[in-house]
């Protein structure tokens, strides 16, 4: 990973923590610890969803990050089978950099109407998730919101989030086929 985008997902865990919300992640290394970091920084509760079974398992099989984080929840169900419990925790779903994990998130994000947002120019699949939408071809209650800068983009999306809550969007079954 680049600097820049280290700095824009610390950046943006900051962002997360300065507005009062948890940040929630798969627990693992990369661009989602970074943002884990920003957050600590900032005085924010980070709660990570491990794959592990046990923090041993954690450390050892998965190479993942345990200190930082204020609760850890061991599912036992390995790095593909955590991404429900992962999304289905969260009222928004933000993207950035990511490879075939972070593909598997939004694909759940999107199917169930999640508010997403996409931390643009992070590299990865999150550059690419227009043309992903685009091939989709499928209605759902998702709404996507793009952004480079984590401020604006969380500013946005809180607002989007109050909108959707009103509007009883926000906290209802997911709707459509898979």
């Amino acid at each position: 990973m680049s600097p820049e985008v280290s700095r824009l997902a610390r950046q943006l865990g900051e962002e997360i923590a300065k507005r009062d919300c948890v940040l929630l992640t798969g627990a693992c290394p990369g661009l989602p610890h970074e943002a884990v970091l920003g957050a600590r920084a900032a005085g924010g509760l980070v709660i990570g969803v491990s794959p592990a079974l046990a923090l041993e398992e954690h450390i050892e099989r998965y190479r993942s990050p345990y200190e930082e984080y204020d609760v850890l929840i061991f599912t036992g169900s390995g790095l593909m089978g955590r991404e429900i419990e992962n999304i289905r925790s969260c009222d928004i779903v933000i993207m950035l950099g990511g490879r075939s994990g972070t593909l598997g998130e939004f694909a759940i994000a999107y199917d169930e109407g999640k508010l997403i947002g996409v931390l643009e120019g992070t590299d990865g699949i999150s550059d690419h998730l227009g043309d992903i939408v685009a091939m989709i071809n499928k209605q759902t209650d998702a709404e996507l919101m793009y952004d480079g800068d984590p401020a604006r983009l969380m500013d946005r999306l809180l607002e989007a989030h109050q909108r959707r809550v009103a509007a009883g969007i926000a906290y209802r079954a997911p709707r459509g086929d898979a």
